[in-house]
């Protein structure tokens, strides 16, 4: 691991050249150790990982390779990263008996960036570890009926060293909160700066006896050897970091994989098959290059780290004689138990400035709902963060104003100038019920701009799940009143139709016919394929899965590598 070493800011000159990988690149033709399908918290890890220990490795991305000079701190520069996922559509569908519609919002059913680094390139940086309970509540809860809640086949303390690994070598900044689960070493970085969000926050949540604590962030409160501590420029959530302080796998893993000269990111290239040989073994992938010429890639072994939609996509894509029900499908569980995480947000007006479109998102949590408690008298349980959602003044002239204020017209120009630098959100992150109705599949009719059928989303979500958002939203409402908020109200909680989390459609588990990969992450059905990421996920925790699935690749990378310089692939 690496150790905590203070070093010095790169200057954005020196910043850019240490940016540029070491030119290495495989002939398709060449049989590489693995190819590793997705470049994001899972995908990047595996590829650092893999490369690190000897083998030669080639990563698909179907996005773009940007670097610092791509950033720009222009708020319509967000539109760039929202809509990193192209023009390609996707349909949805509340339940199968509806027909799948084009979707109508301006964010995708199953959303998250198209880039080298994946979504962890954008996002908020919430590293929120799941605690014991998450990895086995079927065993404490018993069965709910009409799910398909399950016990995870490992367990919290199996997969805490690997947590601990994510915050040394990514870098994590933070101090252990009073709920915490146990951990093996503490935080490698202290806290980032408490923002007037959190300071209020923790007031509110202090007064009505409750125990809010500093939000873990992957985000350099100082910095690294080739890394710059954050420079508190507000622009965190949908953007890229200019500073490599926000923790993505584009600032972390992927520039030590290309390091070891055994590790190619070849961006822009879009997968549309997993071809088998004659004896059921993986043998290439087939894709499409940036000029949409097929491509094949030959490899030992496959790695599928695509995220919780487009890894069941491949994998229906990749259907055979063999697996006429797609790719390592014989139990019939890809696609399905689609989870997103839960959400209500909660708006707040102070009196004083508030200078939140300022720094990092988040700097304040409060956990102390986590568990279900049958007193509510429903399952779930989550957390709150304060921030401010709409901290740039464009985003804030279209959603920060209720509803029922005016809209246009002067008293709207004066709502927007006084209350811009004096509003935050509070926001709740909650669990999903996995439901067998709740799915990943292929559109029928619609086809991407390859001819490949694109994907059909399935959700509706449980009583409980949306029961669950409107206790911690009444919780997060509460807090901003006893911070002394001039105005407080509430987002409307409706039934979700677009999910930022996508899990649990290619679960883990030791009975084959109800999981889809081993407690390994190799597949039951394919012994050279591997699947790690979103997908892999058994229940959702309370929100914030990335540190989890980054953990699980870690650990999948690990015995990955055991069984390969064993022979065992």
């Amino acid at each position: 691991m690496s150790p905590r070493v203070p070093g010095t800011a790169l200057s954005r000159r020196a910043f850019l050249s240490a940016a540029t990988p070491p030119a290495v690149t495989f002939q398709t033709s060449d049989e590489v150790d693995f190819v590793v399908i997705g470049s994001g918290a899972a995908g990047g890890t595996m590829a650092r990982e893999l490369s690190q220990a000897g083998f030669t490795v080639v990563v698909l991305e179907q996005g773009p390779y940007r670097r610092a000079a791509d950033v720009s701190h222009d708020e319509l520069a967000i539109s760039m990263d929202v809509a990193l996922q192209g023009d390609e559509p996707q349909t949805f569908r509340s339940t199968a008996d509806d027909d799948a519609q084009p979707a109508a919002t301006p964010f995708h059913p199953a959303h998250y960036a198209r880039t080298v680094g994946g979504s962890s390139t954008h996002f908020t940086a919430n590293y929120w570890r799941f605690r014991p309970i998450d990895f086995k509540e079927r065993s404490v809860l018993g069965a709910i009926p009409g799910t398909a809640l399950a016990d995870w086949p490992i367990s919290y303390e199996e997969l805490e060293p690997y947590y601990t690994k994510v915050d040394w070598e990514v870098g994590v900044s933070g101090a252990p909160g009073p709920n915490d689960p146990a951990r093996s070493r503490p935080y490698p970085h202290p806290p980032l700066p408490v923002k007037s969000s959190g300071v209020l926050f923790e007031r509110g949540a202090k007064k009505l006896g409750f125990e809010p604590h500093i939000a873990p962030m992957a985000i350099l409160s100082e910095p690294r050897p080739g890394r710059g501590a954050c420079a508190h420029c507000g622009a965190c959530m949908g953007y890229m970091c200019e500073m490599n302080a926000k923790s993505s796998t584009l600032a972390t893993m992927i520039p030590e994989a290309e390091a070891t000269g055994r590790c190619e990111i070849r961006a822009e290239s879009t997968v549309h098959r997993i071809e088998l040989n004659d004896a059921g073994r993986v043998r290439e992938v087939v894709y499409f290059d940036k000029d949409g010429r097929v491509q094949a890639q030959a490899a030992k072994a496959v790695v599928l780290c695509a995220n919780g939609a487009e890894t069941p996509r491949i994998l229906f894509m990749s259907e055979s004689s063999r697996f006429p029900q797609g790719l390592s499908n014989g139990s019939g569980m890809v696609g399905k138990h689609l989870m997103f995480n839960g959400g209500s947000l909660v708006n707040a007006w102070f009196e004083e400035p508030l200078n939140e479109y300022k720094s990092q998102g988040v700097t304040r949590i409060c956990t102390d709902w986590w568990d279900t408690d049958p007193k509510r008298g429903f399952y779930g349980g989550g957390g709150l963060d304060g921030r401010q959602i709409y901290n740039g003044p464009l985003l804030f002239a279209l959603a920060g104003i209720p509803q029922d204020d005016p809209q246009w017209g002067l008293e709207y120009r004066r709502a927007l100038a006084h209350q811009f630098n004096r509003s935050m959100q509070v926001l709740s992150h909650t669990t999903s019920l996995p439901l067998e109705t709740n799915t990943v599949t292929l559109d029928p009719e619609l086809k991407d701009r390859f001819g490949r059928p694109v994907l059909r989303i399935t959700y509706k979500d449980h009583p409980d799940d949306l029961a669950m958002m409107r206790y911690l939203q009444d919780r997060g409402a509460e807090i901003m009143d006893a911070a002394g908020a001039t105005r407080v109200w509430k987002e409307p909680v409706n039934e979700q139709n677009v999910g930022f989390h996508l899990l649990g459609t290619c679960r883990m588990g030791n009975d084959p016919a109800t999981s889809v990969v081993d407690k390994y992450h190799r597949s039951h059905e394919v012994p050279n394929l591997f699947i790690c990421d979103g997908s892999s996920l058994v229940t959702s925790g309370r929100g914030q899965p990335t540190m989890t699935i980054q953990a699980l690749a870690f650990r999948a990378a690990e015995h990955i590598v055991g069984f390969a310089k064993r022979g065992e692939i």
